[in-house]
């Protein structure tokens, strides 16, 4: 019997799968391994269910069940491994450590690359005014949140938004932060039974939820959205493995499109130009400085890409 579902964690070969409110261990057909493609935690997939057979060794899980069709991928991540996602939360504290403008901006740009919608989350605000910070990507037209796991301020209306996204529409939901930053915290305030949640589904597999670079889902609020768990999703990891063409760069800026049809020059780089329509907003204050500044550094590095990279 056939039946749809989610990948919501993999490790060593096995799948775990989510179809409604049951849950199968998968393995995966070899049609995928002479493909060189393999199922991503997010997937969603047609299984076929099996009948187990032979004795089963105490504590090892036995596939009842094998993944027969990947369904069509809304995007996709590198590293860590990852399928359909919708939003991504970026972290970043006002201090200790302080923002990286360019960090930031590459972790937007491969979001808005990929259909993924980018959240800024400016984290020890009780310490420091994230205000500079804010209205930056507030102009850009992304959702900004100001928060302090201190004292609180804020983690309500991410928590707001989080249940507004999630009412709307099924989504998948990262977090990415490096160290430091909260992200840990903000996410125990938001979601107290995650961390209860992760270390059962994790020794089931035999896994620690901190050794592992897999990313794995959890369901938040019978909603049929997730919370993705990975821990290594940090801004570094991201922008090394996600390229992007200098052809294509400007319009994962949002701020640039209105624009872009505006150069004199056809090709224009947005960097340097006469009669760019960009370089001339940048100078009306209608695009911030350190995010065109973000574009040229990210437009010199997409030059220096060689195409098989990627492919």
């Amino acid at each position: 019997m056939e039946q749809t579902g989610i990948i919501i964690k993999g490790v060593g070969g096995l799948y775990e799968v989510k179809c409604g409110s049951e849950t199968h261990y998968c393995s995966a057909r070899g049609k995928f391994r002479k493909k060189d493609i393999s199922p991503l935690p997010g997937d969603l997939v047609d299984i076929e269910l099996i009948e187990q057979s032979g004795a089963v060794k105490k504590d090892t899980i036995q596939a009842d069940a094998v993944i027969a069709k990947i369904l069509p991928r809304r995007n996709q991540f590198i590293r860590p491994k990852l399928a359909n996602l919708t939003h991504l939360f970026i972290l970043s504290s006002i201090i200790s450590p302080v923002p990286s403008p360019i960090v930031i901006d590459k972790l937007c740009a491969v979001c808005v690359h990929k259909g993924v919608t980018p959240v800024l989350i400016f984290t020890k605000s009780d310490l420091v005014s994230a205000q500079e910070y804010a209205e930056i990507y507030i102009h850009s037209g992304f959702p900004v949140f100001v928060v302090s796991n201190e004292s609180g301020e804020g983690v309500e209306a991410v928590k707001t938004y989080l249940q507004e996204i999630t009412a709307a529409e099924n989504c998948n939901i990262a977090f990415a932060g490096n160290s430091g930053v909260g992200k840990s915290s903000l996410l125990n305030r938001i979601f107290p039974q995650l961390h209860l949640e992760t270390g059962e589904i994790s020794q089931k597999l035999g896994r620690g939820r901190h050794t592992t670079r897999t990313a794995q889902l959890y369901p938040v609020w019978d909603t049929g959205s997730y919370v993705v768990d990975t821990p290594g999703f940090g801004a570094m990891e991201t922008e090394r493995y996600e390229l992007i063409r200098k052809e294509e760069l400007a319009e994962c800026f949002p701020e640039f499109l209105p624009y872009l049809n505006d150069c004199y020059f056809t090709g224009c780089s947005h960097t340097v130009e006469k009669g760019c329509a960009v370089l001339e907003a940048l100078k009306e204050g209608k695009i911030k400085s350190s995010r065109h500044e973000s574009y040229c550094t990210m437009y010199a590095e997409a030059k220096e890409i060689k195409e098989w990279e990627l492919k």
